[in-house]
């Protein structure tokens, strides 16, 4: 499914493991507590979409658009972000071990908190983000921008 419009879709904790959604428009999208293993999501908008709690291990969201969205608690292990627009996303919580955040915008965003270990933030701009409490060990964080960051407790 390609560039589908599926804008304010109720997906609350269904199984879309391996789904191919690249493209796709889930702005405003319940996608709370799915299972999105191995989803392809690269480009799509998923601008102010509920991802809390969601399994989006080895998800590819390259590209995609995801400022103002909650993923508060998701996993995201392994997953693909590169180039992604995180700006003023909520990641509080967020596990997003090995996570690829090559180039993303994460300016303004809550990752409070998050299980970053190992993931590669090469050239990421988290000018204003939250990571307060973020465990950061391991995470690569060559040309990145942390302008204005809150770093508070956060490991590294």
């Amino acid at each position: 499914m390609y560039n589908i419009d599926l804008t304010s879709i109720n997906l609350f904790a269904r199984n879309l493991t391996g789904a191919h959604l690249r493209g796709a428009d889930l702005r405003w999208a319940n996608l709370s507590r799915c299972d999105l293993d191995a989803a392809d999501l690269s480009k799509a908008n998923l601008s102010m979409a509920d991802l809390s709690d969601a399994i989006l291990y080895r998800a590819d969201l390259s590209g995609a658009k995801l400022s103002l969205a909650n993923l508060s608690g998701a996993r995201l292990g392994s997953a693909n972000l590169s180039g992604a627009d995180l700006s003023r996303a909520r990641l509080k919580g967020a596990a997003l071990y090995k996570a690829n955040l090559s180039g993303a915008n994460l300016r303004g965003a809550d990752l409070s908190g998050a299980q970053l270990t190992g993931a590669d933030l090469t050239g990421a701009d988290l000018t204003g983000a939250d990571l307060t409490g973020a465990n950061l060990t391991g995470a690569n964080l060559t040309g990145a921008k942390l302008d204005g960051a809150h770093l508070d407790h956060a490991n590294n």
